[in-house]
């Protein structure tokens, strides 16, 4: 049996803390594990891949929109597999260059294969038994696949599997309504392919404010055909060779059956816990198989610790990266660090682009109460660059604490979505939280950055909000 100073199980954002740890344990031996390609879901499968995919889809959409101000253009050809092949060739190298790394670095031992516990702080890889007192679990999570009937046999994509694709299918059939769905519905339609979203929720993208997700679904819709409420009972392939789906309205049991070349599932990711046998290391899981964890990221075993997907808190690399920084201070430099989660943002990149922080309105109302809720909305439209740009209905918004001025949320739907949030997400990790240096602070004229700060003058009651909503409609 090995004995190591340090297991690390997954080659994601727990390799944030392998070089510090080193530093300060120069001696220390370190094995590092992963069953899949080194560099965790983000770069392998996830959020980088698909940005690299959607970056041409947004181009496409830009291209078309050409028009609106006097430009003749004509996009004469969209090259799929040039496209396809750019992105994994970009995250070939990539992998190419961590898995060389791991396999060099002294004093580290990378095993590319299946870890499960045998016993507490004791792990089987093949015929070999490593252990260590200190282990930090990676493990990440894997697409969801719903118990459909008929569904193993007619064959589907995953958002994993999408990536190996050679050739554009003319048709999809997406099942899922969040932001996987979107995004890639999103980059199949600006490719060519003609694209059906069944979503369960009755809200399309069910994460983001009601409003939010309306106008995404409305914009969307120009370029997809979306259903809400609807639930997938059956799949199956038609005699032609195509692949058709049954779902059923889940208020008014109304029937629709959509055929497609092909099927992407994306609805949503489990654990992927269940194969490392945790139970066997006294590692305790919740009902759904995320990793149970306290407010400093330890699980019920000590000095074992969980961080990312594992944990099941908020699937995003970069909650994943901020994980692992407290679990840096926890373990490394035994300070006790609590996570906070007060601010969590997402972007969901589609056309139009979406971004949220903090609580959404129903949430602030129901912690804060809703005489202590003012909420700010600015149209893009309204400022000079939106009005340059032409954007109409694309909006911010956000929500502040009364007296206080504390940013409680913020939500925004339109053009550079993901870069305009920052400024307020920035604001949300200083002590007051206060919206007064947007308030205060100056602001180019004109730029998209003028939409944040209008959007918190004039403030409303929420109540006042919702009549401006129905006005607006």
């Amino acid at each position: 049996m090995k004995e190591y100073s340090l297991i690390i199980i997954g080659t994601g954002s727990a390799m944030n803390i392998v070089n510090p740890f080193m530093q300060r344990n120069p001696h220390a031996k370190i094995a590092v594990i992963d069953k899949d390609d080194p560099g965790g879901i983000c770069l392998t499968r996830g959020c980088i891949p698909s940005k690299i995919l959607l970056y041409p889809a947004e181009l496409v959409r830009t291209i078309q929109h050409a028009r609106d101000f006097g430009l003749e253009v004509d996009l004469k050809k969209i090259a799929f597999n040039t496209i396809m092949d750019k992105m994994r060739t970009l995250i070939s190298k990539d992998i190419n260059m961590i898995r060389e790394g791991l396999s060099q670095t002294n004093n580290l031992d990378y095993y590319p294969a299946v870890a499960k516990f045998v016993a507490p702080y004791t792990l089987a890889i093949g015929e070999e038994t490593i252990t260590s007192k200190l282990i930090l679990l990676c493990t990440g999570s894997r697409p969801l696949i719903p118990p459909i009937p008929g569904l193993e046999e007619v064959g589907y994509l995953t958002s994993d599997t999408l990536l190996n694709l050679t050739r554009l299918p003319k048709s999809v059939v997406i099942i899922g309504g969040g932001y996987i769905a979107a995004e890639y519905g999103h980059f199949l339609s600006a490719m060519g392919s003609t694209v059906t979203i069944l979503g369960r929720n009755p809200q399309f993208i069910k994460e983001e404010e009601p409003e939010v997700s309306a106008l995404a679904k409305r914009m969307l819709q120009r370029h997809m055909t979306i259903f809400t409420s609807f639930e997938v009972q059956e799949a199956e392939k038609t005699f032609t060779g195509k692949k058709r789906l049954r779902a059923v309205h889940t208020e008014t049991g109304e029937t629709r059956e959509i055929t497609a070349d092909e099927i992407l599932v994306a609805a949503g990711r489990v654990s992927n816990t269940d194969i490392l046998a945790p139970e066997k290391g006294g590692i305790q899981t919740d009902a759904k198989g995320w990793i149970t964890v306290d407010e400093h990221l330890e699980t019920s075993q000590p000095n074992v610790w969980a961080l990312g997907d594992a944990n099941g808190k908020y699937l995003f690399k970069h909650v994943g990266n901020y994980e692992s920084m407290v679990v840096y201070y926890n373990v490394i430099l035994k300070q006790r660090v609590k996570v906070d989660y007060h601010a969590i943002p997402h972007a969901v990149f589609t056309y139009p682009e979406i971004a949220s922080v903090g609580l959404r309105e129903a949430e602030a109302i129901e912690k804060h109460d809703e005489d202590n809720v003012l909420i700010g909305m600015q149209r893009y439209q309204d400022t000079a660059k939106g009005e340059a740009m032409g954007i109409t209905d694309y909006f911010v918004k956000v929500l502040v604490e009364k007296g206080s001025m504390r940013i409680l949320g913020a939500h925004i739907i339109g053009p550079q979505a993901s870069v305009l949030i920052q400024e307020i997400i920035n604001l949300m990790y200083t002590p007051e939280q206060s919206a007064e240096p947007i308030m205060n602070g100056m602001h180019i004229h004109p730029a998209l950055s003028e939409v944040v700060e209008r959007a918190f003058n004039p403030l409303m009651s929420p109540k006042q909000y919702c009549h401006s909503l129905e006005h607006r409609h």
